[in-house]
């Protein structure tokens, strides 16, 4: 899985900053580099693979949310935006009166699979669960290797049950979604070295995730057991990521916390105006990003960046801004 890759590094695949240049800036240093997948719809990640493709000839992965349909409650929605209201009127706006559920899953998602098939990238990763069973035939049968996102060993058997290649063993501590197959469901919150070392008796390659900003933090990882280690926040404040300048600007506070607010599902996001808001009531993920996206929008026209998605790890304040392929070197363990 990693014959061809000179420095166990992936770049996580982060929906919103990772870019088909930053994929090919950390391919081309010798590491694993990600396109997301999850926010485009067919014809964009055609167009994202072969971006990359224009910029190496080395082996890259995409990844692609595999959630389950919205749980719509129409009265819960419209308590939700009713709940944000206020914040909507800080800038002279008002919520959107209907939700919509923004992002579709890529079960049962025919297009993205022709693309992938057609397209044929070396490794397929998966968050949020797992495609059905007809397109994990399918992508294995085109010879794409196949990762999945667990936080816990449940989902860990699940994951070999269904005939992958690898786990990434999602730790409490990393930024971004969680990956947890059921959001409403028990979370160990283990951290990433734990974790690792809880997956591995099911017998996959496991790649660890979760706060590695450095070489010391690489080692322990692959000290307990990990094959190699993927990192997201390292990445943020590359020239190759779209990371948004107020997001680079809040990464040196450091301090995260994991919400519901901005998308209906547990996040760890960089604290500000949005984290502060209580989620439990959150309408179900994808549809509360939709209120989410515009919230953020309503508060950038008046010149407030506070409700932004800042998703980072636990590590965010240690992270550095340089080219990606010197973060791949000085993470390489």
């Amino acid at each position: 899985m990693f014959d061809h890759v000179q420095h166990r590094v992936v770049q996580a695949p982060t929906a919103g900053t990772s870019t088909p240049d930053l994929a090919v800036a950390v391919c081309n240093a010798g590491g694993l580099g990600f396109v997301a997948l999850g926010a485009l719809d067919a014809t964009g990640a055609g167009k994202a693979i072969r971006a990359v493709r224009q910029g190496t000839d080395r082996a890259f992965g995409v990844n692609l949310f595999c959630h389950a349909p919205a749980r719509r409650d129409p009265a819960q929605e419209a308590a939700w935006i009713d709940s944000l209201r206020p914040a909507f009127g800080r800038f002279g706006a008002v919520p959107p009166t209907t939700l919509t559920e923004i992002y579709p899953s890529f079960r049962g998602n025919d297009a993205m699979l022709q693309v992938l098939l057609a397209e044929r990238p070396a490794i397929v990763g998966c968050h949020f669960g797992l495609p059905v069973p007809d397109q994990v035939a399918a992508l294995k049968g085109a010879g794409c290797r196949l990762w999945a996102t667990a936080t816990s060993v449940a989902e860990g058997q699940a994951i070999v049950d269904a005939g992958f290649d690898a786990i990434v063993a999602q730790g409490w501590e990393a930024g971004g979604h969680r990956g947890i197959f059921d959001p409403d469901g028990p979370d160990p919150m283990t951290d990433h070295a734990a974790l690792v070392r809880a997956l591995l008796p099911l017998g996959l390659p496991v790649v660890a995730a979760g706060a590695i900003m450095d070489r010391t933090a690489a080692r322990a990882a692959m000290g307990a057991g990990a094959v190699a280690v993927q990192c997201g926040t390292a990445f943020l404040r590359a020239p190759e990521a779209a990371t948004s300048a107020p997001h680079r600007a809040a990464l040196s506070g450091g301090q995260t916390v994991m919400t519901r607010a901005i998308s209906g599902r547990p996040a760890r996001c960089l604290c500000n105006d949005f984290t502060a808001i209580d989620g439990a009531g959150a309408a179900d993920y994808p549809v509360a990003y939709d209120i989410g996206k515009a919230l953020n929008a309503a508060a950038l026209a008046q010149g407030h960046a506070g409700y932004g998605a800042f998703w980072a790890g636990t590590g965010a304040a240690d992270s550095v801004a340089r080219p990606a392929a010197d973060t791949v070197l000085a993470i390489s363990p």
